[in-house]
């Protein structure tokens, strides 16, 4: 079982080899040589669903390579493991990081900066022998236009900061890691997911997070919700502000859910449906419903949970809500 693993991690990390080294004219055949024929792409808002690799080449990575001099990837996390929706029967490829790069033309209207920028993503990819058959990748598009001088919301309840990976430095895993050792990991995360659904019971929110968190914990938001340090600071400036101003929430499931080692992660399309009642990010009550695409990483240390990488498709949630952040961030003075 180990073998298929470290082959998809094989295929994904010559796949990334060869679409950073590729120039502009060639990032097309390199993704037609990997994905599939029936490939399906998932991509944050605007970009949403793509439904073969000529149009993700043409649609994200011409522009986004075309934007981004000299781009090149920054990975903190790469792991692969068998998805447990699916029945522990499908191998998924997982890369967390940055794609940076000097800021030298338009992306998505946002003007150029001609100084260093750093999108920040993560990838799920499903790799059925030696092809690419799915893929999601999530990418925090306010973060990247904050650092063009940007604020498409208002001030966060969080820290703005180009984040790092891990602090022990060893998401890398391109070996084969300890089969206990992910069994532990998968386990925590769906005992913290068994938790997070229940919303009324009789624990205070601190409490309930103490279950499977790390007291000095550490949680990565998205740019517009920001990040926090502690249960306490956590729980303040986010966790208590989310569950305070939505309502009618109701959990979708997951599209992939694995661990390696000590790190997991997951993602659904969408996660959760929801609606706002006023005051999260500063935005006001719509009486409209939307959904939140999201993707969650996670370091376990020990017994708990230590460190937390979230990505939203914010642009998404709020354009349901009659938002366009985008459009709107144009005619903002820097």
């Amino acid at each position: 079982m180990s073998q298929q693993i470290q082959a998809a991690k094989k295929l994904v990390s010559r796949f990334y080899e060869q679409l950073d080294a590729a120039s502009i004219n060639d990032i097309n055949l390199v993704l037609e040589r990997y994905c599939a024929k029936q490939f399906v792409w998932r991509g944050f808002h605007p970009f949403n669903e793509i439904g073969s690799a000529a149009q993700v080449a043409n649609e994200f990575w011409l522009p986004l390579r075309t934007a981004l001099t000299n781009a090149s990837r920054r990975q903190d996390v790469f792991m692969a493991g068998y998805n447990e929706i699916e029945n522990f029967e499908s191998v998924w490829v997982c890369s967390m990081g940055h794609i940076l790069g000097l800021f030298d033309h338009q992306w998505l209207g946002i003007e150029p900066t001609g100084k260093i920028a750093m999108l920040r993503y993560c990838e799920f990819h499903k790799v059925e022998g030696e092809q690419i058959v799915e893929t999601a990748m999530f990418f925090d598009i306010p973060h990247f236009m904050m650092q063009a001088g940007l604020q498409p919301f208002p001030p966060q309840t969080g820290a703005h900061l180009v984040q790092p990976g891990p602090a022990t430095n060893d998401g890398l895993m391109f070996n084969a890691q300890d089969v206990k050792a992910t069994e532990k990991t998968l386990s925590l995360i769906n005992s913290m997911i068994g938790d997070l659904g229940n919303w009324d019971h009789p624990l205070t929110l601190e409490e309930e997070l103490a279950i499977n968190w790390h007291q000095d914990m550490l949680w990565w938001g998205p740019a517009g919700i920001g990040s926090t340090y502690t249960i306490e600071r956590y729980a303040k400036q986010h966790s208590g502000v989310f569950r305070e101003t939505f309502k009618d929430r109701v959990f979708n499931g997951h599209l992939c859910r694995l661990a390696e080692g000590e790190y997991g992660g997951f993602f659904g399309w969408p996660n959760l449906s929801l609606e706002p009642t006023g005051g999260f990010m500063g935005m006001p009550a719509t009486g409209k419903r939307g959904d939140m695409r999201v993707i969650d990483i996670y370091r376990r240390a020990g017994d708990k949970l230590a460190e937390n990488w979230v990505f939203i498709d914010l642009l998404f949630f709020w354009h349901q809500q009659g938002i366009d952040i985008l459009e709107r961030s144009k005619s903002v003075p820097r």
